[in-house]
């Protein structure tokens, strides 16, 4: 009899304050819950989609690199995107609270205690997103940018291509196909090896002994060609100049060319420049140091057979 009691009891409790409370406000917070997962899956959605249409239009477009306005868009686009969501979750939690009728006022003191804690706590969080904020508004890398990152803490820099910037990291591909992310409250200096225009810089060794002038003359007929090369023509800004004398050693003399290149192809125009080099001073049969002529091996005939090559008298007297 008592069982039956408090299962009624249960039953009428249920069907009174806690179904009340689901129809009512169960119900709400769900469909919050729910409308804040769709919503946030939309923001990453059509920041996806700005992602890709901004790709779209460098591939079926004729240029060689990204531009930088299309580069610092993709960047942006990201960076929204992640602030959108936030800013979502925030709203949908001050919207939860509301529905429970929690006061805010009495959420004041733990929210001053939980927000100190956090401020020691979290300075290289709060580092990490202020120094993301500089880095897209002040247009230092973006998507697609060939960067050498200096962190703080590691001695050798982080090198390779800008595939995500954030507020708070950056992730890069390194040429070995591996993913670096930095968070950005840690980057102590930036270098943009792609930023509207690079460099190649060839140095050319060349022997003491070799004539100046004549080397100047094919150098100089390599550098006024290179700009009709066909690997070359479409990612040189202007011809190479020959700089000269970049420093004597002990048998050598290093010469230096520079060239103008489209940005984040200054590697692959070295790499053919050097080609040109090594060939037209071949031709001009300029010897680099190391090349010497292959050294002149005398044969030594067989003891046997050494005999048979003496001459007689020779041969006499060493019998006598």
């Amino acid at each position: 009899m008592l069982a039956f009691d408090l299962a009624s009891r249960w039953h009428g409790f249920w069907r009174g304050d806690i179904g009340v409370w689901i129809l009512d406000r169960g119900v709400r917070i769900a469909l919050l819950l729910i409308g804040g997962l769709l919503a946030a899956r939309f923001i990453n959605w059509a920041a996806q989609r700005v992602t890709r249409r901004i790709d779209a239009e460098y591939q079926e477009s004729d240029q060689l690199v990204r531009s930088e306005s299309a580069k610092h868009r993709q960047a942006v686009a990201s960076v929204i995107s992640w602030l959108a969501v936030a800013l979502l979750f925030v709203m949908v939690a001050v919207q939860i609270t509301d529905i429970l009728a929690i006061p805010i006022g009495s959420l004041v003191a733990p929210a001053a205690v939980i927000g100190a804690a956090l401020g020691f706590g979290a300075q290289r969080l709060v580092q990490d997103l202020l120094s993301g904020f500089f880095i897209i508004t002040e247009k230092q890398y973006g998507f697609g940018d060939l960067v050498a990152l200096t962190v703080s803490g590691i001695a050798l820099p982080a090198e390779g291509t800008v595939e995500d910037v954030t507020l708070r990291v950056t992730k890069l591909r390194s040429s070995e196909g591996e993913m670096f992310t930095i968070p950005n409250g840690q980057i102590v200096k930036t270098v943009n090896l792609s930023k509207d225009w690079a460099r190649a810089v060839i140095d050319i060794p060349v022997p003491t002994s070799a004539d100046l002038n004549a080397v100047n003359d094919v150098l100089h007929e390599v550098a006024s060609n290179a700009i009709d090369d066909p690997q070359l023509k479409d990612l040189l800004l202007d011809p190479p100049q020959l700089m000269g004398v970049e420093s004597i050693e002990l048998d050598t003399v290093n010469l230096r060319m520079v060239a103008r290149t489209l940005p984040g192809k200054q590697f692959e125009v070295g790499r053919r420049m050097r080609v040109l080099v090594v060939r037209a001073l071949r031709v001009a049969g300029i010897v680099a140091p190391g090349e010497l002529a292959p050294p002149v091996v005398a044969a030594i005939p067989h003891p046997a057979r050494a005999a048979e090559h003496e001459p007689k008298g020779e041969r006499a007297e060493t019998d006598a």
